[in-house]
């Protein structure tokens, strides 16, 4: 009985194992022949350097194939097709797939791996080295210059003496904001937002301000306007920008990495359409004011009027270039002369801006209308000794508010090499016409003229109480004067006593 159940056991065991065994070859039969099919496909494309001409056209049926494996990751795909094509010196399909690869793992290096060394000269892959590998041309060179030229300006005109500081202040920051657009320019030429992805949509917080800050300033130059409380809803448009860009702010750098790759810009039709309409509400606003200014009754220097002409007319060019700019920014066009037109006009503002604060530094000075009476009096001498002068009454006016400008607010005077010459070039006349004008309107010749404003400024200087204790001799070199005697005859033309005897009748 033992034995027979014994038997059964042994049958039973038996039949087991030869189940277990056939089970078992059929697994490992089905993995193989899945290995195989995966790998026969890989093996083809690796394979594809020893390809004939002829075996190349199945290239393509092959990596198709492999592409319908789910079971085998896209990115990896994309590399081996990619190191693949380029061993072929098919550079187009090449470059396609690393395109693919550079979207799915966000590696823009990859473009410059030395696998790809034999296909670099191809127009595919210079093409695409170009747009991910970081670049150093001219124009990165271009915007870092203006930028720097442009930061430089922003400050120094706030630091001027005797000047309109508010008017300064809208200036340099309208400068800034422009020299902040050519850095953010310069990184995108070099291709430093794939490299820095935080820079995306840095600036763009500014967008909103250019058009109130040439607007204020205009204001100001034209009509001393005073600020009041009710213009910081001019800042309202800028509050929602922000507002609507933090989301985009806080995300992480791999997050706007991705959207950079993928040309990815939230809100981009919205805020190019809003900048458009601000920027061309602002600039209808300062023509208006410009207009203005050339009707009023007030005389402006020729120098200032042609500074604002000038200024409204590379507004509304820029304008034009950001009208541009804008379309093929929402087309993701980002190349090629129109879209670099933009740039070109802001960089020729903010160098023209600059080259005025140092070329015509009065333009930054005290930007104030100077009030002329329509009709001089008195001009016509008795004599006739510039009857031939071909210096008309318009432009005698002119070089007479100009002189005016150089003597109350530039103080030219207190220079002590101060001549007739440098008078003229400063007023762009000559010294025959500069002469007139001081002999016409002021009935005085050029040294008269300069040492009366002199001995003027004396007699301010001996007043002041931090001039207190000072010798007098000090007070004659700080208006202009070379030496004491000088200085002391001139005082008693015009004032009838001597500094020594003014400073005791008058300070002590």
């Amino acid at each position: 009985m033992r034995l027979a159940q014994r038997k059964t056991e042994l049958s039973l065991l038996f039949f087991g194992l030869i189940l277990l065994i056939s089970v078992k070859g059929y697994v490992l039969s089905f993995g193989v022949d899945i290995k195989n099919e995966s790998e026969s496909s890989y093996v083809s494309i690796s394979s594809i350097k020893n390809l004939s001409n002829n075996d190349k056209s199945k290239t393509t049926f092959q990596h198709n194939k492999v592409l319908e494996k789910d079971a085998i990751d896209s990115t990896y795909i994309y590399r081996e097709l990619a190191f693949s094509y380029a061993n072929a010196n098919e550079s187009e399909l090449a470059c396609e797939f690393i395109e693919k690869y550079i979207e799915s793992t966000l590696d823009v290096t990859f473009v410059g791996h030395s696998y790809f060394d034999q296909i670099s000269t191809s127009e595919a892959h210079i093409a695409l080295a170009n747009k991910y590998l970081k670049q150093f041309g001219w124009w990165a060179i271009f915007c870092f210059y203006v930028a720097f030229v442009g930061f430089f300006l922003s400050v120094v005109i706030n630091f001027r003496k005797r000047s309109d500081r508010l008017a300064n202040l809208l200036m340099s920051c309208f400068v800034l904001l422009h020299s902040c657009f050519m850095i953010h320019m310069a990184l995108y030429f070099m291709n430093y937002e794939y490299y820095l992805p935080h820079t995306l949509y840095l600036f763009t917080t500014f967008s909103y301000l250019y058009g109130p800050l040439i607007f204020f300033y205009f204001k100001r130059v034209t009509e001393q306007y005073k600020f009041k409380l009710t213009d910081l809803l001019h800042l309202l448009p800028t509050i929602f920008l922000v507002i609507l860009l933090l989301p985009t702010y806080l995300l992480s750098g791999e997050e706007k990495l991705r959207m950079v790759i993928h040309y990815e810009r939230p809100y981009l039709t919205l805020i190019s359409i809003s900048k458009l309409t601000s920027l061309l509400v602002y600039g209808v606003l300062v023509v208006r004011l410009y207009i203005k200014s050339l009707k009023s009754e007030l005389y402006v220097a020729k120098i200032v009027k042609n500074w604002q002409r000038n200024i409204v007319l590379f507004c509304s060019i820029y304008i034009l270039s950001y009208a541009i700019y804008a379309i093929l920014n929402m087309s993701h066009i980002g190349s090629g002369f129109l879209f670099n037109f933009q740039v070109a006009s802001i960089a020729v503002m903010v160098l023209y801006v600059s080259y005025s604060a140092f070329v015509q530094p009065s333009l930054f000075g005290n930007l104030k209308i100077i009030v002329t009476p329509p009709v001089i009096q008195n001009t016509v001498v008795s004599n006739n000794k510039y009857k031939k002068s071909g210096l008309t009454q318009s432009l005698s006016l002119e070089l007479k508010s100009k002189l005016l400008f150089l003597l109350n607010e530039e103080k030219i005077y207190k220079q002590n090499d101060i001549t007739l010459q440098r008078v003229s070039e400063l007023l762009e006349t000559t010294r025959h016409n500069t002469s007139q004008v001081i002999n016409e309107h002021f009935d005085l010749n050029f040294f008269e003229l300069i040492n009366k404003y002199r001995i003027e400024e004396a007699k301010e200087l001996l007043k002041g109480e931090r001039y207190k204790g000072f010798n007098i001799i000090d007070v004659a070199y700080e208006v202009g004067f070379n030496n004491k005697v000088t200085f002391n005859k001139s005082f008693k033309k015009y004032n009838q006593i001597t500094p020594s005897e003014y400073l005791k009748l008058f300070v002590a």
